[in-house]
């Protein structure tokens, strides 16, 4: 009978050994996966998450300060005096 434990102890150690393996050949996996779309990604002339908000920040700011100097130029005009003509 301690045959038997011992040869199942084994079997179980060789088991924990190669699902470690796989589980290790699968992040390999992953990670060369990740590496060649980022490759590829790259070459495309894409703009990460960040830059492209920070755009778009610039461009709320741009729009907001044209629509203000608008309204600064629409009070200058009706507020100047009419030239009456000669």
């Amino acid at each position: 009978m301690q045959t038997e434990n011992r040869v199942f102890a084994d079997l179980s150690k060789v088991a924990t050994s190669a699902m470690g393996t796989f589980a290790g050949i699968g992040r390999e996996i992953e990670t060369a996966t990740r590496a060649r779309l980022r490759e590829a990604v790259g070459g495309l002339d894409m703009v990460s998450r960040d830059e492209f908000e920070a755009v778009k920040a610039m461009a709320a700011n741009a729009r907001a300060e044209v629509d203000l100097l608008r309204a600064e130029i629409a009070a200058m005009k009706a507020s100047a005096a009419p030239v009456p003509p000669a």
